[in-house]
């Protein structure tokens, strides 16, 4: 594995093929990041993506598709622009966010989908 490799391992590519197993079965919530190759934007959000993969590391799966590869998948989620991020908990999209934002912005996202049912688990003074 090269070096270059390591920094992103952590979001996982992830195509038509296997898309039920590792996002739809998964036992942990998975934050998909729908992307292009071409796209500024993505490229510009995708440091951000691999940063919260490491800090989200063990709550949440994070996996990134390439709509131009699988448009099977960009059709099914009503894909019109890039970047899409989409949370899905149970098999299900809990939340979804269009077009590249901070870290902030991603993170009051997945902690709202997460509050429920993980960080209320974890620490009562979460649901205050």
């Amino acid at each position: 594995m090269n070096k270059q490799a390591v920094s992103n391992e952590k979001v996982i590519p992830v195509n038509e093929t296997d898309f039920d197993s590792t996002v739809l079965q998964s036992e942990v919530p998975v934050f998909v990041d729908f992307y292009a190759d071409w796209c500024g934007p993505c490229n510009m959000i995708a440091p951000t993506i691999a940063a919260l993969s490491e800090e989200y590391a063990g709550k949440v799966k994070f996996v990134k598709i390439n709509v131009d590869n699988n448009q099977q998948l960009a059709m099914k989620y009503d894909i019109m622009s890039i970047p899409t991020s989409m949370l899905f908990e149970n098999g299900t999209v809990r939340d979804s966010l269009i077009g590249a934002y901070p870290a902030s912005a991603y993170r009051q996202r997945i902690d709202h989908a997460l509050s429920p049912s993980r960080l209320a688990q974890a620490s009562p003074e979460a649901r205050q």
